[in-house]
């Protein structure tokens, strides 16, 4: 197999795909010739929750859904202590096989983000419908692969997949990179996502919950605030933007890391510079009271 190293997902992120959406300047363009149904629809366009990574020059989009469950797997990387490359590999296979959507249905009696099959002796239709055990699943197959950090993703994902289009993990490679290096904390804020008004309340022991479930994550909830602990600041950042990526489900209004806070309703695609900055290895994450 030829070696395919990965001290950083992004250092070898293919040239982004070119975007379907049409620009700023033609939507507005657009717009003003559609008179106040364009205006609505423009402003719908871009008001519409998203989640963006950014990592140099390489961009992508994810729905909120996608995003929450793309931190899922590159956390669960990280906490089996694995490299990067792993959750580039997770990724880009969930990617092709459900398009980071936790499926309940597939070919066959396929399930879930990888398209498990419980037949095939994946688990029971419960347990690969549930993101945390197909990850893991999913892991220890690709470990149990001998000397699989050596070989390149597309066939890492196919020795544990088995699939009829074996390629095909090759065509989302670029992106999951991109997304593992967010995800990871190679890169330090590279994921923000612009979500719709929180509608209730969050429950801060229900973040809580979930971190200790997902990664073994250590910290405490308070009232509306969770506070979680890393061991250093890419792994600070890891947590960060898993419970940015979490925000939409879990009520979650604000997140802080070091010196960088991300504010659901104050400019949400942005980490800005905060004047109290926190311990490099904290995070604080808030949730909605009302």
């Amino acid at each position: 197999m030829t070696p395919a190293g990965q001290d950083d997902p992004a250092a070898e992120a293919r040239r982004p795909r070119r975007r379907a959406w049409l620009t700023l300047a033609a939507v507005t363009a657009v717009a003003i010739l559609g008179g106040a149904y364009g205006a609505r629809w423009l402003i719908d366009e871009f008001r519409s929750p998203t989640c963006e990574f950014t990592v140099g020059d390489a961009s992508e989009s994810l729905t909120p859904e996608q995003a929450a469950n793309a931190a899922t797997i590159s956390m669960i990387t990280l906490e089996r202590g694995l490299p990067p490359k792993a959750a580039t590999v997770a990724l880009a296979t969930a990617i092709q096989e459900s398009k980071l959507r936790n499926l309940n249905y597939g070919d066959a009696d396929s399930l879930g983000l990888f398209q498990q099959r419980p037949s095939q002796g994946w688990g029971t239709p419960e347990e690969v419908t549930d993101p945390v055990y197909a990850t893991n699943t999913f892991l220890d197959a690709l470990e149990a692969i001998p000397d699989w950090s050596e070989w390149v993703v597309t066939e890492i994902a196919q020795e544990v997949q088995r699939s009829r289009y074996p390629d095909a993990y090759a065509d989302h490679e670029g992106e999951a990179r991109v997304m593992a290096s967010a995800l990871v904390g190679q890169t330090h804020a590279g994921l923000a996502c612009r979500l719709d008004a929180v509608e209730g309340a969050g429950s801060a022991q229900d973040v809580l919950a979930k971190a200790e479930r997902t990664f073994s994550g250590q910290g405490s909830a308070d009232d509306d605030t969770v506070t979680l602990q890393a061991s250093g600041a890419d792994q600070a950042w890891a947590v960060a933007s898993w419970a940015v990526a979490h925000a939409e489900v879990q009520d979650i209004v604000g997140v802080q890391v070091a010196d960088r806070a991300w504010d659901r309703h104050d400019d949400p695609l942005t980490w800005r510079s905060t004047d109290t900055p926190a311990d490099g290895t904290t995070v604080t994450i808030t949730v909605a009271t009302s």
